[in-house]
């Protein structure tokens, strides 16, 4: 279901694969149908034309057809398909992160019911494995924190802003010349696609019904070079990343920039590439990398899944477990204690300092180090940063409105948590 990008590298692995797939799964893998919106659309790669319709029902209520492939992408239709195959008795592939963050326990039980399977590794970083080592290699383990960078296009953008000093602006329009980037790119740059896939890997890792609504996002326009520059000063780099993590009975999770040390290897993940940290009491900490977007890698993972079913004789044989605990609950960023770094624009003056440290420390907020980075003789200003000991988010964000308010503070920068893996003992 779907003529697109993927749905045109599926097409043709499956066609020019077949032989190679047929030994690999142990019966044979073809393509019965092509559900598209324009049958009479020029394509690149052009399927046989009988194999091509615009009636979903041609191919759901096709008795021949086992599986049913969704990379349509979007929401109603594509969940509203996904049911229905499901409740026909049709295993289901999807790449559709959208849905399975949003309606996944929901597709999960319809499928247990039914004795169908419904595989979607290719919902999160695309061809690097992550979903199936969680449903099966780690389900020894107990889970207490991920970290990711699972958005290629914000990795991409952030990666040209620290090696080249580039603004965001002429980042994001290199990424969209390059394909990185989408014309419309709000749902990558505001974190909300990294939300979707969070929301997945929490479910999974923390058997806990997890929507993306309850993921903190936070996105990267706001970020300026300087940022990248001073934080290299500082020893870290800046990275937008997925956080979830389990404390006792409670999971957090967030998606924000943050400010990772260099010599975490997270910190020298770059350009369109994903990582996902995964730390666990038994294995420890495991590092997934791996490409995470574009076509061969998200067809890769589309086609596993769909050999992975072939080669399966029982029905329940592979069976993603989305069983849920019930006594999870989910935490509010407002919770979190980290470190932070603060960059402002103050007036270049006797005093300022003091306004600001006093509401620091009215509200618990402990210094580790104040500099002065530039003094700006237009308009008698300086930019200075802040770093902070770590202190609690809620009195942190209290301290910049109020700080915001000083009328000797022209503009707050930037506010980025600091992600300290080698203290980290969650």
């Amino acid at each position: 279901m779907g003529l697109g990008t993927v749905g045109s590298g599926v097409s043709k692995i499956l066609a020019h694969k077949k032989d190679h797939l047929e030994k690999v799964a142990g019966r044979p893998i073809e393509l019965r149908g092509i559900l598209v919106r324009d049958t009479g659309k020029k394509r690149e790669h052009q399927p046989p034309k009988d194999l091509i319709t615009n009636n979903a029902d041609e191919i759901l209520a096709n008795p021949e057809i086992d599986i049913i492939v969704e990379v349509m992408g979007g929401q109603k239709s594509a969940f509203s398909y996904i049911m229905k195959s499901i409740s026909l008795g049709k295993h289901v592939v999807t790449a559709n992160k959208e849905v399975m963050a949003r309606f996944g326990t929901d597709i999960m039980d319809a499928a247990h019911n039914n004795g169908v399977k419904v595989m979607f590794e290719a919902s999160v970083c695309a061809g690097t494995p992550i979903i199936s080592p969680l449903s099966n290699d780690l389900v020894t383990n107990n889970i207490s924190k991920i970290h990711g960078i699972i958005n290629g296009t914000t990795n991409y953008i952030l990666t040209r802003m620290s090696q080249d000093s580039m603004s965001f602006e002429e980042a994001l329009s290199e990424a969209q010349r390059l394909g990185f980037a989408e014309s419309e790119p709000a749902n990558d740059i505001e974190g909300t696609d990294a939300a979707y896939k969070l929301a997945i890997l929490s479910t999974l890792a923390f058997k806990t019904r997890v929507m993306d609504s309850d993921v903190y996002t936070e996105g990267i326009s706001g970020l300026n070079p300087n940022d990248f520059i001073y934080a290299e000063d500082l020893g870290y780099r800046i990275k937008l990343l997925s956080i979830a993590a389990k404390h006792n009975s409670r999971i957090q999770m967030r998606v924000h920039p943050a400010l990772v040390p260099t010599n975490a290897m997270i910190a020298n993940v770059n350009g369109v590439l994903n990582a996902v940290e995964i730390q666990t009491d038994l294995a420890g900490r495991i590092l997934f990398h791996g490409q995470g977007a574009g076509s061969l890698t998200t067809t890769s993972a589309v086609i596993s899944d769909i050999v992975a079913i072939a080669r399966s004789r029982s029905d329940r044989k592979y069976e993603v477990d989305f069983r849920l605990d019930a006594s999870t609950d989910i935490e509010d960023i407002h919770s979190l204690n980290t470190k932070y770094y603060l960059r402002l624009i103050v007036n270049d003056m006797p005093g300022v300092l003091a306004q600001i440290t006093r509401i620091l420390g009215e509200l618990k907020i402990s210094i580790a180090s104040i500099i002065q980075k530039a003094a700006y003789q237009t308009n008698h200003s300086a930019e200075i940063v802040i770093m902070t000991h770590e202190s609690n988010e809620q009195s942190m964000q209290t301290a910049v409105k109020l700080i915001n308010d000083l009328e000797t503070v022209h503009q707050i920068g930037s506010m980025i948590r600091v992600e300290d893996f080698s203290t980290d003992n969650s």
